[in-house]
């Protein structure tokens, strides 16, 4: 049986509602295919993806020297592995490498998935490491992954297998959210914070289902503004 929780009123989020969430531990969803969420148009898809494609690769030139600044700084404190991969799972449930520069010691996670506590909080990430996600620059080498489509720049943030299992216990719908490209930010990731709890990722969920039922271009276009804006205003989110 499940319950039903209220989240926060319209206020609390922008462009949201009320809404009642169902966390139902009764039945996995194996239909990764949205049946209710409408579908973005042919054409915004097509115009998403070559744009993506497109500022990606100018991206990758443009900020080739901010690239070397941060290789240098990971470089000087860890000597080797600068690019940190993980997988995650991503668009109709595949498997993906996640490319990062590295923030953390090898073998942060020897006693398993963890969840990061925040840059500042973390015992495990290090000083250069806290500057780096304090400022977003350690999800830099993303930009690879747009540019050959594991991801876009606006989407549902991937997640491990290890947390999908358990957040879909919770609520089944999480698979709804491999219907599309996960991305380097998301209407989530502004809004929610860092995920270091349950709670916060069944949060995240129900911000990235508002998403996908009202995602197009444009909302696109005012997410990555506000994402760029925040970033360049040094404000921590």
């Amino acid at each position: 049986m499940g319950c039903r929780i209220p989240l926060r009123s319209k206020s609390s989020f922008p462009w949201v509602g009320f809404r009642l969430v169902t966390l139902c531990a009764n039945h996995i969803m194996t239909d990764i295919r949205p049946s209710h969420i409408p579908p973005m148009s042919l054409l915004g898809r097509m115009l998403t993806r070559f744009a993506d494609c497109v500022l990606a690769a100018l991206c990758l030139v443009l900020f080739s020297p901010l690239f070397v600044y941060c290789y240098i700084l990971v470089y000087r404190e860890f000597g080797h592995h600068v690019i940190f991969k993980q997988e995650r799972i991503g668009r109709g449930g595949f498997p993906f490498y996640i490319y990062k520069f590295r923030t953390m010691e090898e073998g942060a996670e020897k006693d398993g998935p963890q969840l990061c506590e925040g840059p500042h909080t973390d015992s495990r990430v290090s000083a250069t490491g806290r500057f780096l996600r304090a400022h977003h620059l350690d999800e830099l080498p993303q930009l690879w992954n747009v540019f050959i489509g594991d991801m876009a720049f606006v989407g549902p943030r991937p997640e491990r297998s290890y947390f999908i299992e358990q957040i879909i216990l919770h609520n089944p719908r999480y698979t709804e959210l491999y219907a599309v490209r996960p991305g380097v930010t998301s209407y989530a990731t502004l809004y929610n914070g860092y995920t270091d709890t349950m709670d916060k990722m069944l949060m995240r969920l129900e911000l990235d289902l508002y998403y996908l039922e009202h995602r197009s271009v444009w909302l696109n276009l005012k997410i990555l503004w506000l994402t760029f804006y925040r970033i360049v205003q040094g404000q921590v989110f």
